[in-house]
């Protein structure tokens, strides 16, 4: 998981330093500005399940072993993905409209600016 987490971290920061997230964010609809808040409360609800789940032990019947191991941060962050769909902490909501906000903001400076 933490691989994972620096993999996308390192993307997006690259991406922001090479001037393509401007790119990717102008034009944003409604739909990908929802769908950029729930992936983004996806990854925050994966991060806090992981913090969670560290601290269950393997000693039942049907825990442990290298593949629970292996496996339990793509589980998570499934979870995560269906939690965030189904409504999660409403943090999706909130990023939406800034993310909205932001960008009409930004069209408006644009516009001024030609």
């Amino acid at each position: 998981m933490e691989s994972l987490l620096d993999f996308q971290l390192n993307q997006a920061l690259g991406a922001s330093r090479s001037g393509n997230l401007t790119a990717q964010t102008s034009g944003t609809t409604p739909d990908a500005a929802r769908a950029a808040a729930e992936d983004f409360e996806s990854v925050f609800l994966a991060q806090m399940m992981e913090a969670m789940f560290a601290q269950v032990g393997e000693d039942n019947p049907f825990g442990g072993g290298p593949g629970e191991n292996a496996f339990r941060g793509m589980l998570n962050e499934e979870y995560a993905k269906v939690m965030s769909q189904a409504g999660g902490l409403g943090l999706s909501d909130r990023l939406t409209a800034e993310i909205l906000r932001y960008q009409e903001a930004a069209d408006s400076q644009s516009g001024e600016s030609e």
